[in-house]
Formats: C-alpha cells, structure tokens, sequence
C-alpha cells in the first residue's frame, strides 16, 4: 500500500480508482474543523458567529468595553449610559456578554428588520463585530450608514475654553473636540460637546441637581465658530487647542461613536460623569490601547483631563486662541490715559470717530485707538449691551476711518501674551501637612483638599482672583489635649476678585458654606457658617489685587445662646504676586450679629505661598482674630503636596 500511494504521489494519474484513493485518505488525515463557516443556505450561521465571538472573548476585550462605555463596580460591571435605547439586550447595561451575542444576532441575522438608518445608531459596534468575525457579506445583509459616507475626518483636537466664574457650570473650565475634516478653516470645523440637558436659571438649584446626578447629559455637535461666539465672545473666556497626534483611520473610529452616542443620554454628575470624563471615551474609541478614563474615581476636573491625555503622549502642539476681552485689555493696555478718554468719549456716542482728529497724535496712536473702538463696540454688541443700530453707526463710521489711516503690523503689536497653559500649572488635589501655635497650644494639623485652587496659588499668574474649594478639610492634633479633632471644613469656599476699569466693570463676589470650631465665651464649639457677598475688585501694579465685599452672615451652633446669628459681614484684602514662586495676601474680615445670637468677630490674616515645586508648595499664615471679645493669635506652617 505505501508503494502506491508513493506512486500515486510521483507518477500521473493513470486509473480513476487512484484518484478516489487519494482524495479518500486526504479526507481521513484532514478532518473538517468543527467550527469551519457553514453555507449561504446553512440556518446555522448565526450560532456560528456567536460561537466564534465566545471563542475569541470579544465581550472581554478592550474595545468593547469602551464603547459601551463599561466600567467594573464593587458590584460588577456597568455602564455608565443610562438611556435604554442604547441597549439592544435588555440585561445589556449591566452584562456585557449578552449585550454582544444579542447585537450579532440583531446586526447579521437574516430576518432582523434593521435598515440603513438604524444601523447608524449602532454604526461602531456593527462596524467592529463585523471585522472581529469576518462575517460573509454573501450569507448576511450588510448595512451602510450614508449619512457617515461623505465625511472625512482627518483630525481631532482637544478645545479647553478656560475658567468662567459667573456660572457654577463652567467655573472649572470645559473641554470639547473638534473634528477638523477637509475644511481649511479650524472656525469651520465640527465640535463636539457633552452637557447637563437643563434650562435651569437658579444656580443653587442647578448645583443640587448637577452634584445628585438629576440632570440628562448629552452630546451635541455645534460649528465651532459658535463655540467661540459662545465662549469667547460673550463668556470673556481664553480657549486652549490641543491637537491630538490621532491617525485618519482612529479619528473615523471616533467619529463611528459619536455618531452612537447621539441622542442618547447618561445621568449627569457634576463631580465626576461630567463633560470632561465622557468626552475621554471618545479618545478612548479612538485609541482602545488608552485607558484614560481609569485615572479618575472621586472626581473630574477639565483641567486634569488635559493633563491625563498630555501625559499618554497623545498632544501634538498646542495653540493659544484669547477671548475677545484679553484681546481689548491688550489694546487698552497700548494707551495712556489721555488716549483710552478719546476711544470712551467715541464708544460712549459724547463725539464722533472724526474726533480723533482733533488732537495731536501720530497715525500710529490714531490707528490703536481705532482699532480697540472696532474691537470694544464689537464685544458691547455681543454682550447686548448696544442695539444693532448704535453699534452699525459706530463700527461703520470708525472703519471708514481707519481705512484712511493705513496699515500697521498687527501680529506684532495687539499679540496677546499667553498666560501660563492650563496642562502645567500644579495638579488639583492636596495633601498638606503643617504645625503651629493657637492659644498657647501646639499642634499639628492635616490638610485635605480636592479641588482645586485659591487666591495664593502661583500658577494662575499676577492678576488671576479666582478662588475654588471644594471639601477643603483640616484635622488637628493636639499633644497636650492627646486628641485629634475636625479643626475645619470648608464645604464650599468661592472668590472671584474681577478688576474693574474704564472699559470692563465686573461685580466680584464670594460664598462660603463650612463647618468649625470657634470660640464662643471659653470653649470651642462646632460652628456652620454661611457668608456671602459682592462688591468690587482692582488692580494696581504695586499692591497687586485688592477688593472689598460685603454681604450677609449667618451661623448656626449649639454653643449660641439661641442656636443661631443672623448678621452681615465686610470683607477687604489685597493678593500680590512678588516674583513667579512667592504670592501673598492680606485680608481682613468684620462680622457684625444682631439677631439671634448678638455678637462681632473679627479677623485679620498675613498668608505667603512659596512654590518650591509643581506641585510642591510650602505656606506661611499669621492670624490674629477677636471672637465673642476673645483673642486668639494663630500662626501655623504647612508643606503642601499636589496631586
């Protein structure tokens, strides 16, 4: 038998009964494998496919998880989407297995009733099991999404419109992507966005519902020019563009989820499922290989984010775009005073843009004055603040004139300076450790703080008045007393010192919610205080930033004779910037109490920040405050570290 079957192997066939030999023994020696694809008539197919889904692990992989946007609970695994439609198994949310074998068998079975529209709302995850598996396009339909077709994605980038005060949705910045395609105009490309889905005009109101996850968020896509009419023009904000090193074909990979995630909801929390967490699973579809959104668990904050995808080496350049209100500062900043009274008396309609002629100026002078009229009567109309007929007047006539003054090198001289970039200033949460001295007692006290900056940090530059602190917590230990005690909370501690001039005029404000010891007769006992109040803020050159503020004061303890106090406060101080690591203030605080509990407080404070490193700061604070007619001096050192 081995000779003819050598034979056979060597020689031309010469019989048929040779020929079915040989294909009989190569049957016998080559099983067919057991999962090999059935035919096009085969009803097996989709077992087939989930079979070989179960083999591969496809509901364990990466991907998967990502765009179902899955994340692993202490109990099991959920999604964070909460909207029902973007399931298609009823157990989908919270089981990831089933969710995948019961899209195979809504994607590729025969008599599944799906059209090219709906497949458009699952367009990524078809796209990605149909590659995974191979699938026969012979033996199952095959969907387009047409609306997908025409676009070509070539870029993305990261857009960070910085920090708004005057509303608690936006005072810790925002992030969005732009998706830039064939278009050479960056103002005419796509943004996408995710937002709390609210006409909430009460700011308390839409803090409780924000922090309680109340809210629907979606996403949304705008052009990009109204992002900047949104956020710059109208909201005085600076936005930063991190262009992402993504390839055409990760980009299209983002572009197939966002076109998933349209329309479908997931519950907004202000803390951490906010507009820059979700946004992260974009990138992440974009790149599976990331895991971005695994750096945060307690909170997120834009800012972080940025500097979560700086440090995955994924941020090709970065360009600086100023709002419309750093642009006018810049050209205020370029005339002296006589000069900024002729651009007032033209913007404010007291004369004519022909005024300028009357004084003695170079063409020069002529044209920057100019130039922030446009500028100024621009940003008014935006704001609403002249009607469409005094703002055509003004812009008209004093572009007539300008076109007779000539031209000048405006790159050159309106160049806003870049204030420091938001990716490289010291990270949100700190931990601080420090000593000092209170009523004669030593002690040493822990500081615990996860969001996110004050009035002393370095980083935000000479002018920066923001202050934001969230759950900002001391704990004290007393040696002699061999006690350790909640010195502090501040539960909510907000500043905003807005510098007003002749052009730009803000309100500045603050609020403070928190929970401490004070001094009443000759204990310490546990105080809830709430104060607010609004008032001015300027800056000068050698006393830096200064403000004064004043508004109602409230406390509530069991100390006080009749539980509560019900006063008004008025707060002043000054924050200097003396060199890039050393900042200090000088605040002073009087509380006066006449219903309730009656009672005055006052409180003066000396603090110095040194930065010895990012996110290394060492702190100096010298207190001296009068309480229920008690004195106390305090002085404390602390060493804080940023992470």
């Amino acid at each position: 038998m081995t000779t003819n079957i050598r034979t056979l192997n060597f020689y031309p066939f010469k019989h048929i009964n040779h020929l079915l030999l040989l294909i009989t023994l190569f049957i016998f020696n080559f099983p067919i494998p057991a999962n090999a694809v059935p035919s096009s008539g085969d009803s097996t197919y989709i077992d087939y496919l989930l079979d070989l889904a179960s083999q591969k692990n496809l509901h364990e992989q990466r991907y998967w998880r990502v765009l179902l946007h899955y994340k692993q609970t202490p109990f099991g695994v959920k999604s964070l989407i909460d909207d029902p439609n973007f399931f298609l198994c009823t157990e989908g949310k919270t089981n990831p297995k089933a969710e995948l074998e019961e899209s195979i068998r809504s994607f590729f079975g025969k008599n599944n009733g799906k059209s090219d529209f709906q497949i458009c709302q699952y367009i990524a995850r078809y796209t990605w099991l149909k590659q995974e598996l191979e699938v026969d396009e012979s033996i199952t339909p095959i969907y387009r999404c047409e609306e997908l077709d025409h676009l070509t994605p070539k870029s993305a980038t990261l857009i960070f419109p910085t920090y708004y005060m005057n509303s608690p949705a936006s005072m810790f910045g925002h992030t969005l992507i732009n998706i830039e395609t064939f278009y050479s105009s960056k103002l005419l490309t796509n943004s996408v966005n995710y937002s709390a889905f609210t006409g909430e005009t009460n700011g308390c109101v839409f803090a409780f519902k924000g922090i309680f996850g109340l809210y629907k968020g979606y996403f949304s896509i705008l052009p990009y020019y109204k992002k900047i009419q949104e956020y710059s023009d109208i909201s005085q904000r600076d936005i930063w563009e991190y262009r992402l090193n993504l390839s055409e074909k990760e980009v299209q990979r983002m572009v197939l989820h966002i076109r998933e995630l349209q329309n479908i909801y997931s519950d907004y929390f202000f803390f951490d499922e906010n507009c820059s967490y979700n946004l992260l699973f974009l990138i992440e579809a974009a790149r599976p290989s990331l895991d971005l959104t695994g750096n945060f668990h307690l909170n997120t904050i834009p800012v972080d984010t940025v500097k979560v995808i700086e440090r995955a080496g994924i941020i090709d350049s970065v360009e600086y775009r100023p709002s419309k209100a750093s642009k006018i500062r810049q050209k205020i900043s370029l005339l002296n005073a006589k000069e900024q009274e002729i651009a007032l008396n033209i913007i404010n309609r007291e004369r004519p843009p022909e005024y300028i002629h009357e004084h003695d100026l170079s063409r020069e002078d002529k044209i920057k004055i100019i130039d922030l009229i446009i500028e100024y009567v621009g940003y008014l109309y935006s704001k609403k603040k002249l009607d469409q007929g005094e703002y055509q007047k003004i812009f008209l006539s004093s572009l007539s004139l300008r076109s007779k003054l000539g031209t000048i090198d405006k790159d050159k001289i309106y160049s806003v300076p870049k204030p420091p970039m938001p990716n490289t200033v010291h990270d949100s949460n700190r931990l601080g450790i420090g000593f000092g001295n209170s009523r004669d007692l030593s002690f040493y006290e822990m500081i615990y703080r996860p969001a996110f900056c004050d009035l002393l940090d370095t980083d935000y530059g000479k002018n920066n008045g923001v202050q934001i602190k969230f759950f900002d917590l001391r704990f004290r230990y007393y040696p002699s007393r061999h006690r350790l005690e909640l010195d502090n909370a501040d539960i909510i501690d907000i500043i905003s010192i807005s510098s007003r001039d002749r052009f730009f005029k803000p309100v500045s404000w603050k609020v403070n919610f928190s929970a401490g010891k004070e001094f009443m007769e000759d204990e310490a006992g546990l105080v809830y205080r709430l104060n607010t109040g609004g008032g001015l803020g300027y800056y000068n050159d050698y006393i830096g930033r200064y403000y004064i503020l004043a508004g109602p004061d409230l406390e509530y303890s069991n100390g006080l004779d009749k539980n509560y106090a019900v006063g008004a406060a008025l707060f002043l101080g000054t924050v200097k910037e003396l060199s890039p690591w050393w900042k200090c203030s000088l605040s002073a605080s009087h509380s006066t109490f006449e219903y309730g509990d009656r009672h005055k407080s006052d409180r003066i404070s000396l603090e110095q920040n040194f930065k010895l490193e990012k996110n290394q700061h060492l702190r100096l604070e010298l207190t001296r405050e009068k309480n229920f007619d008690i004195y106390n001096t305090e002085t404390k050192l602390s060493l804080n570290f940023y992470f």
